[in-house]
């Protein structure tokens, strides 16, 4: 047998060892699926409820986050989260939250799908708002006090919200229509 047959065999034999069929795993429950079944626009909408501020976030990443971006966002054994702003169109640009992102929601998500590396999804949802606050703060967008929830995130106006090209390709962003 070839080592592409061999390979299709193993990869099948895996899938079938997750099936119910042989006993290994379990369905998700619809609460599982409900922590990771959302999407967030950069207009705001699928943010969930929940809160936060600043001053909450800052415990919040001293814990979490500072170990890898360190305790001002400067970046550690990760990338930086603060600064670069002015950066982008020189000859070393420093891609950050305050430099580069132009949707402080796509930051709320990235956070609550990602984050903390090696073990995404466990803070609750005020929690990601705070530390998403914080991020914001650190960046000098938004004030330390600002709570941060479903209807004043989408209006954060990042530094760097009017640097991106829409996409001119007439079938991107549409949605489908039903008929």
């Amino acid at each position: 047998m070839c080592k592409l047959g061999l390979l299709v065999l193993v990869t099948l034999a895996g899938l079938w060892a997750q099936s119910p069929k042989y006993g290994v795993g379990r369905a998700a429950s619809p609460e599982e699926i409900g922590q990771w079944d959302i999407s967030v626009a950069p207009d705001g909408a699928g943010l969930p409820e929940g809160s936060g501020t600043a001053a909450q976030g800052r415990e919040v990443y001293a814990n979490r986050c500072s170990k890898c971006h360190g305790a001002k966002g400067e970046g550690g054994d990760s990338v930086a989260l603060a600064g670069g702003q002015g950066t982008l169109n020189s000859p070393k640009p420093l891609r950050t939250v305050g430099s580069y992102w132009p949707h402080a929601t796509t930051v709320w998500d990235y956070i609550n799908r990602a984050m903390p590396f090696k073990n995404p999804g466990v803070l609750s949802r005020d929690q990601v708002y705070a530390v998403t606050a914080f991020v914001l703060f650190l960046n000098g967008i938004v004030a330390e006090n600002a709570v941060m929830d479903a209807h004043s995130l989408p209006k954060v106006q990042m530094p760097n919200r009017g640097g991106f090209v829409a996409d001119p390709r007439p079938d991107v962003g549409k949605r489908a229509t039903r008929h």
